[in-house]
């Protein structure tokens, strides 16, 4: 049967939001639009401020990478990127101490492209350089829709590569810590593959994977265990309301466990300042190659799992919610 297809029409930034201070950077600082860009890029962002004073500037938007807790510099444009915007940040990533560097602009030149590639080649693995054009197109009178194009970003995998063949010709890295690299690897491409809706960070030689779940002291690892012969998925929180955050979610333990569909292993860690929330996968070889898509399949469905449950649970925390059992028998005192 024949179909009555529809054709894409662009739509100028500029009939979407006027201005890119007073328009564009409040839109894209909204947690809907910003985890859109983020879910672009691979990264977790959290909106940490707008129209950040750098000296005599203002940088336009500055966030956590909920991952590893670095700033992460963004700078828009509702034009051509220039040059005069590319100076503007460098100052304002040396100026916030940025890792990650995100260039927002309606289209790049190729000059502007290999200065961002030139970055990233220049810089070690601690810092990022990314460059996205912007497109908003609509289908006749249809809602308009986003997208974000990656033109230019920071190579992790060849970075990864040439870091470890280094280290192998330096006799750095064992077998074991290269086959940590392969399964994370291969892992990163099942998710990718199968169009997961959690963002798989970069593969490393660790027996773990840190991911972000949406907010700054919040993050689950997957882990490798073969000595236990265990794969498992650990969520922690830790920082000064670590107990706080912790108790507030197990009061909500059964809902979480009947949301779940499973039991989960709860550990609070008082002295270590962080504590976790566990799902353990055991009777499992990691080093066993011929089982690693079955290992791929449960991690891919827990770690949705756990997005689903505890995400929106975690950014609806306020650790002022929370009573110590003290103060409460203090209250209860005549």
């Amino acid at each position: 049967m024949c179909q009555n297809l529809k054709q894409l029409t662009p739509v100028d930034l500029n009939e979407v939001w006027e201005t890119e201070p007073q328009h564009f950077t409040p839109w894209l600082a909204k947690e809907e639009n910003l985890t859109l860009l983020g879910k672009a890029l691979g990264i977790e962002l959290e909106l940490e401020a707008q129209e950040v004073n750098v000296g005599g500037f203002r940088a336009d938007i500055l966030c956590k990478n909920t991952v590893d807790d670095s700033w992460v510099l963004i700078e828009n444009q509702l034009d051509t990127a220039d040059h005069r915007h590319f100076g503007q940040i460098l100052t304002y990533a040396a100026g916030l101490d940025a890792s990650t560097v995100i260039w927002i602009a309606k289209t790049f030149r190729r000059e502007h492209c290999a200065m961002l590639d030139w970055q990233n080649r220049i810089t070690d693995e601690r810092y990022r350089f990314f460059g996205v054009e912007m497109k908003v197109w609509q289908i006749e009178d249809s809602p308009r829709a986003i997208q974000f194009d990656v033109v230019s970003n920071p190579n992790d995998w060849v970075r990864g590569v040439s870091q470890d063949t280094q280290r192998v010709a330096n006799q750095e890295v064992s077998e074991r810590q290269q086959l940590m690299r392969k399964f994370w690897t291969g892992l990163r491409e099942y998710m990718n593959d199968n169009n997961s809706s959690v963002n798989c960070p970069a593969p490393t030689t660790r027996g773990y994977l840190r991911f972000g779940i949406g907010r700054t002291d919040f993050f689950i690892h997957t882990r490798l265990a073969s000595s236990s012969r265990e794969i498992g998925i650990w969520l922690y929180t830790q920082g000064n309301d670590a107990e706080a955050h912790f108790r507030l979610l197990e009061e909500q333990k059964e809902d979480i466990h009947n949301e779940f569909g499973e039991t989960l292993e709860w550990y609070e860690l008082p002295e270590n300042e962080r504590s976790r929330v566990c799902l353990n996968k055991e009777d499992t070889d990691p080093l066993n190659e011929n089982d690693w898509i079955h290992q791929y399949e449960w991690f891919t469905a827990k770690l949705e799992r756990f997005n689903q449950v505890f995400r929106p649970r975690i950014q609806a925390l306020n650790a002022a919610d929370w009573i110590p059992e003290e103060d409460n028998e203090q209250l209860a005192e005549p």
